[in-house]
């Protein structure tokens, strides 16, 4: 079974050296969707990139500042990811946030399918 409905993808563009309270930005931010109850969040780490500053942000060896891209994906409701942005604005001082209207497919697997019909 499948359910198709509007939401919001929330993208959150970091680097690997940010924290709060000695915790990587990143896993904060998963932290606090959770806590937010937002349907999920997921941290990605690239291998290069640069932002506003344009630096070059790498896990390559030669490089003077050896800092990686890291990606926080949050996907929910438009109203839930709005009303996460004050807390977002909280933890992020440096980097970039993008949101974009996205179509949630939720799939439910054939035992939580059989057993809802069951009901």
């Amino acid at each position: 079974m499948r359910v198709e409905s509007p939401a919001i993808r929330l993208t959150v563009f970091l680097t690997d050296t940010g924290s709060y309270h000695h915790r990587p930005l990143g896993n904060e931010i998963v932290r606090r969707a959770r806590k937010a109850g937002l349907a999920g969040a997921t941290v990605f780490h690239g291998v290069e990139g640069f932002g506003a500053s344009s630096c070059i942000h790498s896990t390559q060896v030669m490089r003077l500042r050896n800092e990686r891209p890291v990606r926080v994906v949050i996907v929910d409701e438009p109203s839930r990811i709005r009303a996460f942005l004050p807390e977002l604005e909280k933890l992020v001082d440096h980097g970039m946030a993008v949101l974009e209207q996205v179509n949630l497919i939720r799939f439910a697997g054939r035992e939580q399918a059989v057993a809802a019909g069951a009901s």
